[in-house]
């Protein structure tokens, strides 16, 4: 078997390579809607793309992998040894990231090397199930699930406060928490946002349909109410989400934290199947 070709450099994409960068992303359609959505919602790369640019890894000519440098980094189709060099390019840029996530492979191979020039992780997340599910869910759906609303802000962002600090492990409002609420409420307004509340208007489960494009959507912010939890209720909040996320896509797909065993038994319950492994380094 021949070895891959040596890559011949790094490059910043532009328009001129977005068929090259589309049929690399359509490779594994679940894995890249990240950077899918991005493509769509702005019909290909642009100098001022959306806050950030494509590097493309190039051999022989050809553009083999990419990767998303913005905030965030996000590989696409990187193979070990690729992701080795562009860690050391990205951290001899003087460049600092929020995070690295995506393809495991990818993104170890990124941080093996990226780690020299960056302070100590908060956290490193090597093996995080990627799931996708088609067709109908295989329980029946939670009836009051339902798209949240806009004079609902003030009792969906502590929701959501408190599921990214039980996921990360600090406030999403250190620093202040206007930027925050702005997101959510960015959600809220795509109809992006799904919860269902008690009597008492409470939160009892939320999750949003975090990235979409025409083919994947990928769920994110999937919690539930301690108050309410060991009651066999997320299965069937899980597959309302599914049935609202297949009204834009036919595939919906989610990451999960390895360890995180009952969350891992709801969604196979609810028809989820591994079709691959995320990482995710947090800076």
């Amino acid at each position: 078997m021949a070895s891959p070709a040596e890559p011949d450099g790094f490059v910043t994409l532009d328009k001129e390579h977005n068929e090259a960068l589309a049929r690399l992303v359509e490779r594994d359609p679940t894995a890249n809607v990240f950077i899918t959505s991005h493509l769509e919602a702005s019909r290909g790369l642009s100098p001022s793309y959306e806050g950030g640019e494509v590097i493309g890894i190039f051999a022989g000519g050809e553009l083999v992998s990419a990767c998303w440098a913005g905030v965030n980094l996000v590989p696409i189709g990187v193979s070990a040894a690729d992701g080795a060099a562009l860690g050391t390019h990205l951290g001899q840029s003087g460049r600092k990231f929020s995070s690295i996530f995506g393809p495991a492979e990818a993104v170890l191979a990124i941080w093996s090397t990226l780690q020299q020039f960056s302070p100590e992780p908060f956290d490193v997340r090597p093996t995080q199930p990627l799931l996708a599910i088609t067709g109908h869910p295989l329980v029946e759906p939670a009836a009051g699930l339902r798209f949240t609303r806009e004079d609902e802000l003030d009792v969906i962002v502590p929701a959501c406060a408190a599921m990214f600090e039980e996921e990360v492990g600090y406030s999403p409002f250190v620093g202040g928490g206007e930027h925050y609420r702005r997101r959510v409420a960015s959600l809220v307004r795509r109809q992006a946002s799904l919860a269902d509340f008690d009597d008492d208007g409470q939160v009892i489960f939320k999750a949003e349909l975090g990235t979409v494009s025409r083919t994947t959507v990928q769920i994110q912010g999937v919690w539930m109410n301690p108050a309410y939890r060991g009651q066999g209720l997320s299965a069937s909040y899980l597959a309302a989400v599914v049935l609202a996320a297949q009204r834009r896509a036919p595939v919906v797909s989610l990451y999960v934290n390895s360890f995180n065993t009952r969350a891992l038994a709801a969604y196979n319950t609810v028809g989820f199947r591994e079709v691959g492994t995320f990482a995710t380094v947090l800076l």
